[in-house]
């Protein structure tokens, strides 16, 4: 069994990146660490190293407990790595998805006009009255 394989082979095992390029990719763009260093994707990682990837905002954190050169079967992940992502990263998942919610029902179809014109006054209300002057005093 080997004792170092490259990290974008294996980050495309695991089933972190759906490609290897995608994985390569990441590590050429400074997205993958180990180590508190940013690798390149010929670099070897080992059982027990912790591995980040950056995916913004958030910081997914993985340990190595084993070393895979082939893609795998989704139910065999977990016995390769472990997750071992902070807590406060996490809470940066929940915000984001929070975030992400709008007042609309998925699957609703498109605001209608009333809809929208309400969208709109709430994210800018209108500062005239009736006549079309101005409501509010300037200095």
């Amino acid at each position: 069994m080997k004792t170092e394989v490259r990290i974008d082979k294996w980050l495309w095992a695991v089933r972190l990146f759906k490609t290897r390029s995608l994985a390569a990719e990441a590590c050429k763009k400074g997205k993958v660490i180990i180590q508190n260093v940013q690798v390149k994707p010929s670099r070897n990682v080992k059982v027990g190293d912790i591995v980040s990837i950056k995916r913004n905002p958030i910081l997914f954190s993985f340990k190595v407990l084993a070393l895979a050169e082939n893609r795998m079967n989704a139910k065999l992940v977990p016995d390769f790595l472990l997750n071992v992502t902070t807590p406060d990263q996490l809470e940066l998942i929940e915000m984001s998805k929070l975030a992400g919610q709008t007042g609309r029902d998925q699957g609703t179809g498109r605001p209608t006009k009333k809809d929208r014109r309400e969208i709109d006054d709430f994210i800018e209300p209108t500062f005239m009255d009736e006549e079309g002057d101005w409501d509010f005093d300037i200095g």
